[in-house]
């Protein structure tokens, strides 16, 4: 027997799931970060660049490029619907690559250690949370539940 069917939600968890405003808003809350980031990178190029000769990226005005086209690309195709798939790839593999980088607590001591912890598997759950919205756009446009 499947468990998800064998406990169905109560009809206003159904009723909130159903509304397209749901899938929207959630959309939105998991691509929110990467708009803010992508815009403000965008607003300030010099900053942008800064950041990625921090983590040792070079050339860092390309790598500084790339952040901006995957954050708002990857965004918009998530919020648009449109090629949802390669959106959330797109976001979740420079997630796990940005985690890896920016985050290898397994290198650090101390309160570093927990922060970046924390950090790196705050980013593994948004990785999921793309892989999730992958597998449920597909399951849309394929017409399975």
């Amino acid at each position: 027997m499947n468990p998800v069917s064998a406990s169905p939600a109560p009809p206003f968890v159904q009723a909130a799931l159903a509304s397209p405003w749901t899938g929207r808003a959630a959309r939105l809350a998991l691509v929110g970060a990467y708009l803010q980031g992508g815009i403000v990178k965008l607003a300030d190029f010099p900053g942008a660049i800064a950041e990625q000769a921090h983590f040792g990226m070079t050339p860092p005005a390309f790598w500084a490029a790339l952040t901006i086209l995957v954050e708002l690309g990857g965004a918009m195709l998530i919020l648009t619907g449109r090629w949802l798939w390669l959106g959330a790839g797109m976001l979740g593999v420079f997630t796990a690559l940005a985690a890896l980088k920016a985050n290898a607590f397994w290198t650090m001591q101390g309160s570093e250690r927990f922060t970046a912890m924390n950090a790196f598997f705050e980013h593994v759950g948004l990785v999921g949370g793309f892989a999730l919205a992958a597998i449920t756009g597909n399951r849309t446009e394929t017409g399975r539940a």
